[in-house]
């Protein structure tokens, strides 16, 4: 027997042998509808800059309204905290989850009045309402993944789940894509093709909270004493960890949010936006294939030789799944397929060997994994801004492999050895993905003073501090072992 590693961990125990399947399959269908609704904003940023006319800092405020929804909710669910003591103590994971999903239903619903009145401000205020829903199924989802098994393999578990966040967000281009710019569009751009994709994603999440609240799932809520003040920031290793979720979330966000715009200059593709969003898939796929190997990486599979053929099985099954998905066209309301050569994808496969050998170098350690896919994303940046054509385009989509595993390896670096303070961190760490709300517009504005190419240069400073974390960033103090 050994204590969950929670915020409740001192009054509730669980068998490291218990079976949690059933309720960690349930959990990673909220990891698949974040990720996915998280990453349409790719899809919206261009399409409401051309439907309102907007600069690229204006088109980035999108994701300043959806990430700075996890600064406010998570700030508030601090200070609340710190007063009466931890709120998922209380009401446990399972109403918190509800909570949020509700909160998402709302908040893609809002989108319709916001297409039917053509305001741009009530586009960032319907984002700010879904975003706040996100936040708390961050907030309850992440530290729940991550003790539904042996603490041990927490990593492994939640880069499992976050693979099938990445599925999400895998399919969020292509199917986000075909729905704005082909089914419900008339051929002009528009907000009104948004109104009923949103529709369509509320129905879902209002569908899965009835689903969530249906299912049995493991309770884990403090009986005892609910601690109260901000014990979490006693934790240097924490505290580390916070700026780590906000340069890697920021870095993350920034460049997906341009991506299209990057894929859209003569001297790198010259595509158009609707095709653009196809290949954003592959960027999204490749931190897909990357989760899924690395919750096998560092999951308890003691044999090297099998842990390695699984990676090499999982990544070759999910890459054709990528080159299948990505190979579906509608074009005047028929569907057809269009492969791309294996010379057109061959730049993608160098790299996704190059991540499977990073994996391989990490030895299944999360904190060197990390290094070295910091190094490897700051070496991808710079392909970026000094080459052009496939070079210079391949390299951005790679970008995906190699900040797979960092939200996972990052988020239970800082929560180690927390104990009681658990969700208190996790709140924290939630809370730094205001990075998202940061960074768009800061590279957005360099952008449009030296343009696309050149302003991915602001990303490079993330990852390098990303490298200082797993390096050194992220080791426990003495006072916070003392204290524990």
């Amino acid at each position: 027997m050994a204590q969950i590693a929670t915020s409740e961990n001192h009054s509730v125990q669980t068998n490291e042998n218990a079976t949690y399947t059933k309720p960690f399959i349930t959990i990673i269908f909220l990891f698949f509808m974040w990720g996915f609704i998280t990453v349409m904003n790719d899809v919206l940023i261009p399409h409401l800059r051309s439907a309102f006319e907007l600069s690229y800092f204006q088109a980035a405020l999108v994701q300043f309204a959806f990430f700075g929804a996890f600064f406010i909710i998570s700030l508030l669910y601090f200070l609340i905290s710190v007063i009466k003591g931890d709120i998922i103590s209380r009401l446990g994971y399972k109403n918190g989850i509800i909570l949020g999903l509700i909160l998402c239903g709302l908040g893609c619903a809002l989108f319709y009045p916001a297409a039917q009145y053509e305001k741009y401000g009530f586009f960032l205020s319907a984002l700010f309402v879904l975003a706040s829903g996100v936040t708390i199924l961050q907030i309850a989802a992440n530290p729940y993944a991550a003790i539904l098994g042996k603490p041990e393999t927490a990593s492994s578990r939640l880069n499992l789940a976050q693979a099938f966040n990445s599925l999400g967000t895998t399919l969020a281009p292509f199917i986000g894509a075909l729905l704005i710019y082909k089914v419900f569009s008339d051929g002009e751009i528009s907000v009104d093709s948004i109104k009923a994709p949103y529709l369509i994603y509320g129905g879902i999440f209002i569908l899965l909270a009835l689903l969530i609240k249906a299912v049995h799932l493991p309770t884990f809520v403090n009986k005892e004493k609910i601690l109260k003040g901000a014990g979490a920031l006693k934790h240097r290793h924490l505290i580390f960890g916070m700026a780590a979720i906000f340069a890697y979330v920021g870095a993350e966000v920034s460049i997906g949010s341009f991506l299209i715009n990057f894929f859209a200059l003569d001297s790198v593709m010259g595509m158009e936006e609707a095709e653009a969003g196809i290949y954003l898939s592959y960027y999204w796929g490749g931190a897909m294939i990357g989760r899924f190997l690395g919750a096998i990486s560092m999951s308890d599979i003691k044999q090297s030789t099998t842990k390695y053929l699984w990676m090499g099985v999982t990544a070759l099954g999910v890459f054709t799944f990528v080159y299948l998905m990505t190979a579906i066209r509608n074009e005047d309301g028929l569907f057809f397929m269009n492969f791309l050569s294996f010379q057109e994808v061959s730049l993608f496969v160098l790299f996704l060997i190059l991540n499977f050998a990073c994996f391989v170098l990490g030895k299944s350690n999360p904190s060197k994994i990390l290094q070295l896919f910091s190094l490897a994303v700051v070496a991808l940046l710079l392909v970026m801004i000094l080459f052009d054509g496939e070079l210079a385009f391949w390299a951005a989509i790679a970008i995906g492999l190699f900040n797979s595993i960092m939200w996972s390896n990052i988020f239970t670096l800082a929560i180690k050895g927390l104990k009681e303070h658990t969700s208190q961190g996790s709140s924290l760490l939630v809370m730094m993905i205001v990075g998202g709300a940061i960074f768009p517009p800061l590279q957005g504005a360099l952008a449009d003073l030296v343009g696309i190419q050149y302003s991915f240069a602001l990303p490079i400073l993330s990852y390098l501090y990303l490298f200082f974390f797993g390096w050194k960033g992220h080791k426990i103090s003495n006072e916070s072992l003392k204290a524990n």
